[in-house]
């Protein structure tokens, strides 16, 4: 097959596709802004790898990306027997992500999270957590074990008697010790912290939680098998600068089809608002950080997003 043969296939797929996840500009307070990504080296020359990784990279997919996306559109022509341009790769196989050993698993969690508050202390943790919000996490920043440690001790202490779930962001080992329902990562952490270590955080039962923001590092979490992912960032935030670009609905709603064996988690700037369409992804948890904390009645605008999680199940 030639190049203009490929180039056409690489059309087909734009051609159906671009309207979900073309690269594009928008104009409004909740853009998503994706541009056209330069295409990464070749590592197979299969006809449909190479339209799907032109036309990936052509639709704003970053470089890795990409090629997840053009190794599982190969995969899932050789199992067709046939390439085929109007169906997304949503096959669990396609990405390597079946086979994998349960009893290897981190220990579960519920599928619906619900409302889930990201929090910066011990105090909002307690406060969210006596106002209802079924899942928090402590956010608390410091170079300081000493006050790690108190601080995630006082968060287990404070969601005592008031049924919240509550995950400890990093700090891994404060959390074990302080006897925490879960931990949460992010990418880089995966590569920090020792495969010992996270044998020992599997073997004590804590919950594990793993942020990904694309199609490798979803792929990569499903290595380890935690208990939850998180999604994201679904919309542009301004809390955190951000490696990749913010997802949008359709990615979103495509990393629901394909990591449905998950309870999955959404994340970033996702407004009152936005909760119907975010939550008819599929996804059974929302996480929000300023919507509660810089919220002039946190209590009442807690209330309102569960009954917000509540309106679009």
């Amino acid at each position: 097959m030639n190049a203009s043969e490929i180039k056409a296939m690489a059309q087909g797929i734009m051609a159906r596709h671009s309207e979900s996840f073309g690269a594009r500009l928008h104009h409004d307070a909740n853009s998503v802004e994706l541009t056209p990504q330069p295409m990464p080296a070749a590592l197979r020359q299969e006809p449909a790898y190479l339209a799907a990784l032109q036309a990936c990279s052509a639709l704003g997919f970053i470089a890795v990306d990409a090629e997840t996306l053009a190794q599982a559109w190969q995969r899932q022509g050789e199992r067709s027997g046939q390439f085929d341009a109007t169906h997304w790769p949503d096959d669990s196989r396609d990405f390597g992500l079946s086979g994998a050993d349960p009893t290897l698993a981190y220990a579960s969690c519920p599928r619906a999270l619900g409302l889930y508050g990201v929090l910066p202390t011990a105090e909002w943790v307690g406060r969210m957590a006596r106002a209802g919000v079924p899942t928090v996490q402590l956010r608390f920043k410091s170079d300081d074990q000493a006050a790690v440690l108190r601080e995630v001790k006082a968060a287990v202490a404070a969601v005592q008697g008031t049924g919240a779930l509550l995950f400890i962001n990093d700090h891994w080992q404060a959390a074990l010790e302080a006897g925490a329902y879960g931990i949460h990562v992010g990418q880089e952490d995966l590569d920090i912290i020792a495969k010992a270590d996270l044998e020992t955080i599997r073997r004590s039962g804590t919950r594990f939680g793993v942020s990904t923001h694309g199609y490798a590092e979803m792929v990569r979490a499903h290595a380890v098998q935690p208990s939850y992912i998180a999604l994201g960032a679904v919309f542009p935030t301004t809390l955190k600068k951000m490696a990749t670009a913010p997802q949008g609905l359709s990615r979103l709603a495509a990393y629901v089809r394909l990591m449905q064996q998950y309870p999955l988690v959404a994340i970033g700037g996702i407004s009152a608002d936005l909760f119907p369409a975010v939550r008819a992804t599929g996804v059974g948890s929302i996480a929000v950080v300023r919507a509660l904390v810089n919220a002039p009645d946190p209590e009442a605008t807690a209330q309102h997003l569960m009954e917000r999680m509540q309106a679009t199940t």
